[in-house]
């Protein structure tokens, strides 16, 4: 029974459209209808501005590491779940959530926190990764692909070591999921079109 109330809380928990309520409740706006459409933080600050980006941001951070954490709570201490995939099931949630008709974000911020709530030495690394890739790449897609790919990295090191296979398969699994919710913009970096930020 706690198996499943784990999982159905974690979707949910990822499930939560921070860029959607932010939008609508401090601005009266809808992000869906503008920029790239997306509910994720890059479009959040695009339309909504750096208050609220840095806002949606840490709220969809906190989606990935509470329920990554859940598991390590006695009331679940019996559900059988390993944390990493309590946070990739959270993930899921916030790539399909049932509060915004399964129209969700693409991945990056929700799954930094699940590595933030397992392994928080990795997240440090994956921050650095991406500040320095935007720094020269002026590109969020193309940095949160750079730090997914060196996370990668860091898992199959961390696992020759430590044999942690869980981290390994999670962060895998993690890692297909932001290049296929970014795959449009692998055709726009490729065409030389993929939009820049301009304030680095």
């Amino acid at each position: 029974m706690n198996m499943i109330l784990l999982i159905i809380l974690t979707y949910l928990i990822g499930s939560i459209p921070s860029g959607l309520w932010i939008g609508k409740l401090f601005y009266k706006t809808d992000i869906r209808d503008h920029g790239s459409g997306n509910l994720g933080a890059t479009n959040t600050f695009r339309i909504l501005g750096k208050k609220a980006g840095i806002v949606v941001t840490l709220m969809d951070i906190l989606k990935g590491t509470i329920a990554t954490l859940l598991p390590t709570l006695a009331y679940f201490a019996d559900s059988g779940i390993h944390p990493l995939i309590a946070g990739a099931i959270a993930v899921v949630g916030h790539m399909f959530p049932i509060f915004a008709k399964f129209r969700g974000g693409k991945a990056v911020a929700t799954s930094a926190g699940v590595v933030l709530g397992y392994h928080w030495p990795i997240f440090i690394i994956l921050f650095i990764a991406f500040i320095l890739c935007l720094k020269v790449s002026k590109m969020v897609s193309f940095s949160s692909m750079f730090a997914s790919v060196v996370a990668f990295v860091y898992a199959i090191i961390y696992t020759f070591f430590e044999q942690d296979y869980f981290l390994l398969i999670i962060i895998t699994i993690l890692a297909v999921f932001i290049f296929y919710r970014h795959r449009s913009n692998i055709v726009r970096i490729k065409a030389g079109t993929e939009p820049k930020v301009k304030w680095l």
